[in-house]
């Protein structure tokens, strides 16, 4: 999904040449595309003997559902759960904290 935020609509072929050595066989590469386009991810349209594939969703929208789905399903729906989580595992220090309720703040 990085590459097709980053340089836009692709073929499976260009695709692939974005990707770093060793690079997976076009199989590969093929079968992962056609996962994303069955969850909404991509969608695809004819060109010539090719598909052309694109974004649906943005990294933005991505990151919320993906972060949304982590804190229902391991959290119990419960942001402060998480917060709770990297105060413990100290990924989280105060100012980091204080920036965050400075963010809260700022929304109200």
């Amino acid at each position: 999904m990085n590459i097709f935020w980053k340089k836009g609509e692709m073929c499976i072929r260009d695709l692939v040449n974005s990707l770093p050595e060793p690079r997976p066989s076009y199989t590969t590469v093929s079968t992962q595309v056609s996962f994303l386009e069955s969850k909404g991810f991509l969608t695809r349209r004819p060109i010539a003997n090719t598909f052309i594939y694109e974004v649906r969703i943005s990294e933005k929208e991505h990151r919320g559902t993906t972060i949304s789905g982590i804190v229902e399903r391991y959290y119990n729906n419960s942001f402060a759960s998480v917060v709770s989580q990297f105060l413990e595992d100290e990924k989280l220090d105060v100012n980091e904290l204080k920036e965050i309720i400075a963010q809260i703040e700022g929304k109200r």
